[in-house]
């Protein structure tokens, strides 16, 4: 083995040449080194492994040299080894032929590789893929078409690609053209293969342009030649032209072959090959094979979740839930299988899968998206709320309601279990959903709501709480005025004042006759006269007759306005007890609230004079 200096990554490839060595062959033999080792390294630690990513750059750079000096590279393939020059340029160790790109290529059919001036990173990467395939690890799962890419042969996968700079000659191509009618083993033994050629793709051209020459003698066609074999003046690829052996096409055929690969390749992977299992869904008669296909079905349905393919779901859940009218004759198991597909679709990885794409592609289409989640059964419930509980848009948090809404109306333990959780959003999100179902049997569950530790959750609670129990006591309500936040407290008050309630007056002591509450602002506590008259009426009559007739040395500026908040109240309730305590405030309270009770009783004696009409027509 000729030393070489350590390999660095920008370093040169210089091999040491013996004597009377041809410079030309022994860098295209330290060339195939470096190739062996990065397809090595890929297959071991992945494409994307440092070590394997240098090799390969350093062969490509070594590569583009060669071909920017020679224009090309041809390489023959015989068994387990390469030629350039007659000589072996490249050959593994013994018993390493399961490694061998050599007899990879051989086995494939493959009996000459050659590169072209021009040669790009990419050609060169997709090449190396089509020898060996990816790493599992490394297969892009959101590729639907990737199992059956592993299916085709080098050649194949090659062909489907039509590059210009990589080119092949195949047995195939040589038993053709032999013209001789032998197979591809009896060429090789007629030394065929061993030719002095400058490669088997020059045979090959010189064996076309014979035929042609032959054939314009006899019907004075225009001449093809090898590098124009279309006789047109122009190269064309490969791949297009019409004088390939085996083929016999006039220009107007070629032009619509042509037209139609052309569609082909324009057309959309994924539903193409959808296209194909529905029809082998519809028509393939072994039970074997439908067996294997539900199985493949299960596979798709993961990749289109995780890719967000939502209006191809819907098709192709709406196909299996129309399998059995279209194929009657699918046994049980089958249909045990079909069922299993539908079944699996709230799997907990797939949940997490529709999550993490609706949160990387924040506006995402969602159309189909709904179809899918309805079609999940009450098992899905759990896992959509932790969906639901990730979700960063407002857009996505609608679906997944609407999906909720549906199928928990009569599961909902895990919706009432999450009210308890401490992310705010997905709790009003939860409580948006009971009270869209509007029933009362909630009503606890919302309560405890009305602890959370988020402002804006407990006046939601407090909202849909009033709608779920419009009426009855209102004692926990009174509770709220020692909530922390006002908009809260007053959101209770404004319940409460609603007359549906009833709380009596030792509820609410606690609160008004405490010290602090001279503290509160102005609006709050006339609510919270508001509601206490609503809910306790002539109970809390001692209590404001109280603030009327107090005299005090301490707070007497708060005090006072208590007091003319209390006169206020006392004539808007007009209860012949509310009449008495403005009467005798107007006799002992201040002059400020003497004018108030004297105001307050001219509006209590006018709901009591229209009072009593009212109760006369009654």
């Amino acid at each position: 083995m000729e030393p070489t200096a350590p390999l660095e990554e920008g370093t040169p490839l210089v091999p040491f040449v013996k004597p009377g060595t041809d410079p030309e062959v022994a860098a295209i033999k330290q060339l195939l080194k470096l190739l062996d080792k990065a397809a090595k390294s890929a297959r071991t630690y992945g494409t994307k492994n440092p070590v394997a990513q240098r090799f390969f750059q350093q062969f490509y750079d070594d590569l583009a040299k060669h071909l920017a000096q020679h224009n090309r590279l041809a390489l023959l393939v015989q068994r387990n080894q390469l030629f350039f020059k007659n000589e072996v340029v490249y050959e593994p160790e013994r018993d390493a032929t399961g490694d061998s790109f050599a007899f990879k290529m051989y086995s494939d059919g493959i009996r000459e590789l050659a590169f072209h001036q021009g040669l790009t990173h990419e050609d060169l990467s997709f090449f190396l893929e089509a020898l060996w395939g990816m790493p599992a690890d490394e297969t892009n799962s959101a590729d639907v078409t990737t199992d059956h890419e592993e299916d085709d042969d080098i050649v194949t996968r090659l062909w489907a690609k039509n590059l210009e700079t990589i080119t092949l000659v195949t047995a195939e191509e040589l038993v053709r053209s032999s013209g001789f009618g032998l197979d591809e083993l009896e060429l090789q033994t007629q030394g065929y293969m061993s030719m002095q050629v400058g490669s088997l793709r020059e045979l090959l051209d010189r064996e076309r342009a014979k035929t042609t020459v032959e054939k314009e003698g006899q019907d004075g066609a225009p001449t093809q030649t090898a590098e124009d074999p279309s006789g047109s003046g122009t190269s064309r690829n490969r791949r297009f032209q019409t004088n390939v052996v085996g083929y016999d096409v006039s220009e107007r055929e070629h032009e619509a072959l042509t037209q139609e690969i052309q569609r082909e390749t324009e057309r959309d992977a994924t539903t193409y090959i959808l296209d194909i299992l529905t029809a082998v869904l519809a028509s393939e008669p072994s039970p074997a094979l439908l067996t294997k296909l539900f199985d493949v079905w299960d596979h798709v349905l993961d990749v289109l979740i995780r890719a967000g393919q939502w209006t191809l779901i819907e098709t192709v859940l709406t196909m299996l839930q129309e399998a059995e009218t279209v194929r009657p004759d699918l046994s049980e198991s089958h249909k045990q299988q079909v069922a299993g597909l539908f079944d699996g679709l709230s799997r907990p990885e797939r949940l997490k899968a529709i999550g993490i794409h609706l949160n990387r592609t924040p506006h995402a289409k969602t159309e189909g998206l709904l179809t899918l989640l309805l079609m999940m059964k009450q098992d899905s419930i759990p896992g959509l709320c932790s969906v639901l509980a990730i979700l960063d848009s407002p857009t996505h948090q609608a679906v997944v309601m609407e999906a909720l809404q549906t199928i928990a109306r009569d599961h909902a333990e895990p919706i009432v279990r999450g009210l308890t959780d401490k992310r705010p959003t997905y709790v009003r999100n939860l409580l948006t959903l009971i009270s869209r179902w509007n029933d009362p049997r909630f009503g606890d569950s919302v309560e405890k709501a009305l602890r959370h530790p988020e402002a804006t959750v407990r006046r939601e609670a407090l909202r849909i709480l009033a709608t779920l129990r419009p009426s009855g006591s209102g004692v926990k309500l009174v509770g709220l005025l020692g909530d922390s936040d006002e908009t809260v407290r007053l959101t209770a008050m404004k319940v409460l004042a609603s007359g549906q309630y009833n709380a009596g007056f030792s509820t609410w002591a606690p609160f008004v006759t405490a010290d602090d509450f001279h503290d509160r602002s102005p609006a709050e506590k006339r609510a919270i006269y508001q509601a206490l008259k609503q809910t306790a009426a002539d109970e809390a009559v001692p209590y404001w007759q109280g603030l009327l007739t107090e005299w005090s040395w301490t707070n007497r500026k708060k005090k006072e306005e208590l007091a003319l908040l209390a006169a206020d109240i006392l004539g808007k309730l007009a209860t012949p007890a509310a009449t008495a305590a403005l009467e005798l405030g107007q006799k002992k309270g201040g002059t400020a609230v003497r004018q108030a009770c004297a105001a307050a009783l001219s509006v209590a004696n006018r709901q009591q004079r229209q009072a009593v009409p009212s109760a006369a027509n009654s």
